[in-house]
């Protein structure tokens, strides 16, 4: 049953990551745009990926702790864990972070460049590479 429950775990963080990496890829052709029907086009492009990127990340999240119940709490003493875990907070702030700029541009209030997107999205490339280093190598 374990070896199911992290099959599903990964599919659904395979979704969730897609999601944060298209979505701020997103935000730099939106801050591109130059027309209104391209502004809109995008506010709708967002709220649509960023609903199915929630969706992946709580189903992620909700795997995760069935896995960690179903190990008795083994995973909680190992230091991977920790090191994993801090890295799933800054995640979530970085989702969190999407969301206020999705509502952002929403508002027509952006007043980044899309040099700054570009930036903002290459965060989630380095987070899931030490993610998925400390899941697997298990290094400490």
């Amino acid at each position: 049953m374990y070896e199911w429950i992290r099959a599903f775990h990964i599919i659904f963080m395979v979704t969730w990551f897609a999601g944060l990496f298209y979505l701020p890829r997103l935000y730099v052709y939106h801050a591109m745009a130059e027309n209104q029907a391209s502004f809109e086009l995008f506010k709708i492009m967002e709220r649509r990926l960023f609903g199915i990127m929630t969706l992946g990340a709580v189903l992620t999240a909700g795997l995760g702790v069935w896995m960690l119940i179903l190990s008795e709490g083994l995973i909680l003493s190992m230091g991977w864990f920790h090191a994993k875990a801090v890295l799933l907070i800054l995640l979530l702030a970085y989702h969190y972070g999407c969301w206020r700029i999705m509502h952002t541009f929403r508002a027509d209030h952006n007043q980044r460049s899309h040099q700054w997107y570009r930036w903002f999205n290459e965060v989630p490339g380095a987070l899931l590479i030490l993610i998925v280093i400390f899941a697997v190598v298990k290094p400490f």
